[in-house]
């Protein structure tokens, strides 16, 4: 398939064209990239649905929806160019004939096709089968599909299977909007641009990693979604799992799709089986109760509109990972993700070792540890933690933290650093995969997830409540203090 640095001449197809990732995500995404110009002339978007809307209607409700999501004013003459590239095609996807009516609006001779599954994953079947059968699947066209894919290793590998009937997976691109973060594709960067990291990023170097991710808002209305995927489905096998093999991968031969891919592989495979003679031990779930979040009373998980009193789901996990391989044995990951939590962060710290001879014994019996905090949000940025001489005539060496900090939006000056999905769309539209999943990552995770999933089944594990505005369950701060250690303080 052809690759270019530069955007393609497309039809972009979105398929749920009036739901809320279409409308709060994707529309004012591609505003920006109308704005900045990285969209080609020739390139159209067509909303599909089966509204029985025409190309006006169409119009009038992406500008309604760019002007509710968008963080600034609509430009007119961006609006004009942009609503010229839209239209609209009425659509059943268990329809044939629909499928042959967008056929007719799409120009394949002299555009390539990406079809955007803005869907549940039920449907990506469908959607496959009658793009197949209307002749819509060739190459150079494309398919974008939003993870978490099925919710569990089998039933991916059902939604997998229905999608490879039609596609090839060069023609396939999987969505984990982390991976379309500055901050993580800084990663590479930071670690492999820069000999201070790139020497010193192994086990004899770093004590432990912690991986947060934390959110102020409970499940938004979404009681149906959530209560059947939980947060290990939703975060810990979807997103986090994808920051850590980027902070844990080795060294990719080069920067090319697959080598990335390759190595992140690796690491899945790496990771230590968790079951139920351990998972205890290693897992903590835990479900919110009503309480204050940033000094707003909030209901209970099991309070929410349409919730199942009886609930088991949890909406926190704290787990610690170990990786089997010869750069990080004896290195623990700590995975922290929930809602309801005392505020919105998503951050990797990594905990360096101290000095193998302590010379400030006098004032310190043990070190505090140098860290580097990589900001995924709210502030995107990297911090080192240093510890420097506080001046003064004192004889004795009086120690101190001191941060040496890098905002992106302030050091690069500036105002806009592109979204996550700004990003991802623009790789679609260059025919590039590396900042996608690749269909083994997908299988690899969902194994290791399934595990500890299955063992929690087993023994009727319930969560453990958590009042809403706290940092979880009180178990998930003994797991870490059992190892000597203690989660960091999200500032």
């Amino acid at each position: 398939m052809a690759v270019t640095s530069t955007a393609q001449a497309c039809d972009l197809v979105i398929f749920g064209a009036k739901g809320d990732l279409a409308r709060r995500k994707l529309l004012p995404s591609l505003y920006q990239l109308e704005k900045v110009g990285h969209i080609h002339p020739e390139t159209r978007i067509i909303g599909v649905g089966r509204a029985k809307w025409d190309r006006d209607t169409y119009i009038n409700v992406v500008r309604e929806a760019l002007e509710t999501f968008l963080k600034e004013p609509l430009d007119p003459a961006l609006w004009t160019t942009l609503s010229n590239r839209l239209d609209f095609c009425n659509l059943d996807v268990e329809d044939s004939e629909g499928f042959k009516r967008l056929g007719t609006m799409l120009d394949q001779q002299n555009r390539t096709t990406i079809n955007y599954f803005a869907m549940p994953p039920s449907t990506f079947g469908a959607i496959c089968r009658g793009l197949g059968q209307a002749g819509l699947n060739k190459e150079p066209a494309r398919v974008v599909m939003e993870k978490p894919l099925g919710t569990n290793l089998a039933s991916s590998r059902v939604i997998n299977n229905q999608v490879a009937e039609f596609f090839n997976e060069c023609q396939v691109y999987r969505i984990d909007h982390y991976l379309g973060k500055e901050t993580v594709l800084n990663l590479l960067a930071l670690r492999f641009a820069n000999s201070l990291f790139a020497n010193n990023w192994d086990n004899r170097t770093i004590d432990h990693v912690q991986i947060t991710v934390s959110e102020e808002v409970g499940i938004e209305g979404r009681w149906g979604y959530f209560d059947q995927a939980g947060q290990m489905r939703d975060m810990i096998q979807n997103h986090l799992l994808q920051v850590l093999t980027m902070i844990a991968m080795s060294p990719p031969a080069d920067l090319s799709t697959d080598r990335i891919r390759d190595e992140k592989v690796k690491v899945l495979r790496s990771l230590r089986r968790i079951d139920r003679s351990n998972v205890h031990d290693v897992t903590v779930r835990g479900q919110y109760t009503s309480g204050f979040v940033q000094g707003k009373k909030v209901p209970g998980y099991l309070e929410e509109e349409g919730a199942n009193k009886a609930s088991n789901t949890e909406t926190f996990v704290a787990i610690r990972v170990d990786i089997d391989d010869w750069r990080w044995s004896g290195v623990p990951f700590y995975l922290r993700t929930g809602k309801r939590l005392p505020s919105k962060c998503s951050e990797v710290v990594v905990y360096f070792k101290n000095p193998a001879l302590n010379l400030f014994h006098d004032s310190y019996q043990q070190l505090p540890q140098n860290k580097l905090i990589i900001r995924l949000q709210p502030d995107e940025g990297v911090e080192i933690q240093v510890l420097n001489k506080i001046p003064g005539l004192d004889h004795k060496h009086r120690l101190q933290t001191t941060k040496l900090d890098l905002s992106f939006s302030e050091t690069f000056n500036q105002q806009h650093l592109a979204d996550a999905y700004e990003r991802l769309l623009l790789e679609t539209m260059r025919g590039i995969q590396a900042l996608f999943v690749r269909r083994d990552e997908v299988e690899e995770a969902w194994k290791w997830v399934d595990s500890i999933m299955d063992a929690w089944a087993m023994d009727n594990d319930s969560p453990k409540p958590y009042q809403a505005g706290t940092w979880g369950p009180v178990a998930s701060v003994a797991m870490i203090t059992r190892d000597g250690r203690s989660w960091n303080e999200v500032e």
